[in-house]
């Protein structure tokens, strides 16, 4: 039987083969927010001005817009594991030129090293649990991603600690050893799923596949949540500061956020493959919350508001994402999943990046809560771009048999 009716037939896959996937999801998250986190507590003794702390912030994000792509189309070339366990080598290394941290050169060319590696081990690491899940996308995108917001969730805590304890030569030893356990964890325990047969494709077939609404209309939405969720941590901790919280219960905001979103998303990717909740519906209410959300925090005074809007918001995003990535999965043909789910990773970035940018260029002009005003706009009017039926699994090529 090839890999690949097996994979379709299966109803789940070992635990021993999912979590080194999801923990390599958790490595991306937790590795870039515990770094930036540390960028911007320490910035001031490292000697960086706030424009190099943007651009440091910024490489990770770059690298990743450029090459996931490029990681992604890669996977299917060769298939997904040695992606996974080379790109999470590579996160190692990375990490090991930060244990000269006190340079903003040194901490530039690891930050953009990690960036770099991030790209590959991410994209494939979506496309196995793609290829893997069989039926239920919804179910194991949802895991997948709630290690991914976990990630996000205890980073900027743990990275604080640990530069506490011993500045970032510590954190970025940490990130190290992090790399190397999982790139170990996922060579033993992930199978070899090789390529599947490819046919030749133009430049205008690839034109075609990336606009057709089964892929534009899931990258939409996970750009639109990507981006609620970068304007979130940077800006509803600043409300909450202007409210007298403090920086534990404003730096508290962004975690309940992510716990919110962490929590949510493994129920409703269990929702979607019983049928109980549909693709369409899912995703444009994930969207409504968020931007009910970001002009609640706008528009209401309040800390307890503030917090009621992280939730809001976290729930959103946990609500929007799985069924956003469940959705490619099963309309995508599995000797493409990679391609697809780097190129989707790439909305997610440029989602990321222009979530701050937008709240911030409105706010400069007009206030912070025109700015979350016109993120939620864009997150709401994203909604029309959810598609508008449940996908239909296309992912029956033939492959040879597993190693």
């Amino acid at each position: 039987m090839s890999v690949k009716a097996t994979e379709a037939r299966s109803s789940s896959f070992p635990a021993r083969q999912r979590w080194p996937l999801y923990a390599a999801g958790f490595t991306t998250a937790f590795g870039a927010h515990a770094v930036a986190a540390g960028l911007g507590a320490e910035s001031a003794d490292i000697g960086l001005s706030l424009l190099g702390l943007g651009i440091l912030l910024a490489l990770y994000d770059i690298a990743e817009v450029f090459l996931k792509p490029v990681f992604g189309a890669l996977s299917d070339r060769i298939g997904p594991k040695p992606v996974i366990v080379g790109g999470l080598l590579g996160f190692s290394a990375a990490s090991l030129i930060g244990l000269w941290a006190d340079q903003p050169a040194m901490l530039a060319a690891a930050r953009l090293g990690q960036g770099m590696a991030a790209s590959a081990f991410s994209p494939a690491s979506s496309a196995s649990v793609a290829r893997l899940a069989g039926k239920k996308t919804g179910h194991y995108f949802g895991r997948y991603g709630s290690w991914k917001g976990l990630g996000y969730a205890i980073g900027p805590l743990l990275g604080a600690l640990a530069i506490l304890a011993g500045g970032f030569e510590l954190l970025f030893g940490i990130l190290a050893a992090l790399g190397v356990a999982v790139a170990a964890w996922a060579a033993a325990s992930v199978p070899h799923l090789h390529p599947l047969p490819r046919p030749r494709y133009t430049i205008l077939d690839v034109w075609r596949q990336s606009t057709e609404r089964s892929f534009l209309g899931p990258t939409t939405v996970l750009a639109a949540a990507t981006g609620a969720l970068g304007a979130a941590v940077g800006f509803l901790p600043a409300l909450a500061a202007r409210e007298g919280l403090g920086t534990a219960g404003s730096v508290a905001v962004v975690t309940v956020l992510a716990v919110a979103s962490s929590l949510v998303q493994p129920r409703i990717g269990t929702l979607l493959d019983r049928g109980v909740l549909a693709d369409r519906p899912g995703m444009v209410a994930g969207l409504i919350a968020i931007a009910l959300g970001s002009l609640m925090a706008g528009v209401l005074p309040g800390a307890g508001w503030i917090y009621i809007a992280a939730i809001l918001i976290g729930l959103g995003i946990g609500v929007a994402t799985p069924l956003a990535f469940a959705h490619l999965a099963d309309s995508t043909p599995a000797d493409r999943l990679g391609r697809t789910m780097g190129s989707a990773e790439l909305g997610r970035e440029l989602g990321d990046a222009g979530g701050p940018l937008l709240v911030g260029g409105v706010a400069l002009a007009a206030g912070l809560p025109w700015g979350l005003g016109a993120l939620a706009a864009v997150v709401g009017a994203a909604a029309f771009a959810a598609p508008a039926a449940n996908a239909t699994p296309s992912k029956q090529a033939p492959a040879p048999p597993q190693r």
